[in-house]
């Protein structure tokens, strides 16, 4: 499959910039594999199409605030910085990105806060990793929680660029799912975002189960495919642990011919990781950079939930490989006529 077959015009108007009032009010189209058959619901109705013995896989990962802005050292300059990971807990060393890069070189030092001077925190520069990409090293007083706690105070919630805007109060716990509970993300698992209690309580009511896994989304699910053949294209490596009780829920409704959901692309991943030889789901604890593409044949899910994408995007790609090319833009092309939200505070679709 080439990159040019996933072209398709997304009207600026349908891209989310906010969520839905009601996390499991967002719009919900069903895609039936088999028939072709495409249904336009609620995201709540999803309780009409599970039952008894049918497995929800969740990524528990949980996002932290990793959107800072400082000021540099004598200039003044007014510099992002955006958190990727935690390199070394004792020397408070940080992968980040940095914006605008050209101004921030090795020795550079960043000053933080909320206070005039701008001086909660310091950090200085200490390698160059890409083009973007720094290493910096915190300078703080204090523990390592401390440490943290001010890091997280002075940090925004990472919501997406192409929201155009600045995140809001009410990011904070709209870009987490309920049952997030694994810090490291700083890319929310937007299918996961439509799930309510309530509506969790009437799928476990109709003997329906949620098991999760974690994966720690990253920003490589945004960096655009520069290739056409897409063999070529690599993704980043992704943290993700799949524990024994996820195992043993997944691989009992394999054996018993229950529906087992894959909620977002990142669950999907990390499933197809994690399958052995045999078909079924194995423990797991260390990095994927898994792309999943046409043609592909998958082992462990038979439905998933996930959100619309943005074209050309290896979401999108993986939403095909599972649905089908044809049937997966045949759902595009009525999304965007029937207005549906795209993105990670868009709508969803459930292919069955």
């Amino acid at each position: 499959m080439k990159l040019s077959r996933y072209k398709f015009t997304l009207p600026p108007e349908l891209i989310a910039t906010h969520p839905a009032p009601y996390r499991d009010e967002s719009r919900l189209m069903v895609v039936h594999r088999d028939t072709g058959k495409i249904e336009h619901r609620v995201f709540k109705d999803l309780v009409k199409y599970f039952g008894a013995g049918d497995v929800f896989v969740m990524n528990n990962t949980r996002v932290f605030p990793a959107r800072l802005y400082g000021n540099k050292e004598k200039t003044g300059a007014r510099i992002e910085v955006f958190l990727l990971r935690e390199l070394n807990e004792s020397l408070r060393l940080w992968d980040v990105l940095v914006d605008p890069a050209r101004k921030i070189r090795i020795g550079n030092k960043l000053y933080f806060g909320k206070n005039e001077n701008m001086d909660d925190l310091v950090a200085e520069v200490i390698d160059n990793t890409t083009s973007r990409g720094r290493t910096l090293r915190f300078l703080c007083e204090g523990d390592h929680d401390a440490f943290k706690k001010k890091l997280y105070e002075l940090g925004q919630t990472p919501i997406p660029k192409y929201m155009n805007r600045e995140a809001e109060d009410e990011d904070k716990e709209r870009y987490q799912t309920i049952y997030a509970t694994e810090e490291g993300a700083v890319v929310a698992p937007a299918a996961g975002l439509h799930f309510s209690r309530e509506l969790m309580r009437r799928l476990e009511i109709k003997d329906s189960r949620f098991v999760y896994l974690t994966v720690h989304s990253g920003l490589g699910i945004y960096r655009e495919i520069d290739v056409e053949d897409l063999s070529k294209h690599k993704i980043d490596s992704e943290q993700m642990i799949i524990g024994r009780e996820t195992i043993d829920a997944v691989n009992t409704a394999i054996d018993t011919n229950h529906r087992v959901c894959a909620v977002g692309t990142s669950v999907m991943r990390a499933i197809e990781t994690a399958v052995g030889t045999d078909g079924h789901l194995k423990e797991f604890d260390g990095w994927t950079n898994k792309f999943i593409f046409i043609p592909y044949e998958f082992s462990i899910a038979n439905s998933m939930i996930t959100n619309f994408h943005q074209p050309y995007s290896t979401l999108l790609l993986m939403t095909a490989a599972f649905a089908g090319y044809e049937l997966t833009m045949e759902a595009y092309d009525i999304a965007i006529k029937e207005k549906y939200r795209f993105c990670a505070y868009g709508d969803a679709m459930l292919i069955l």
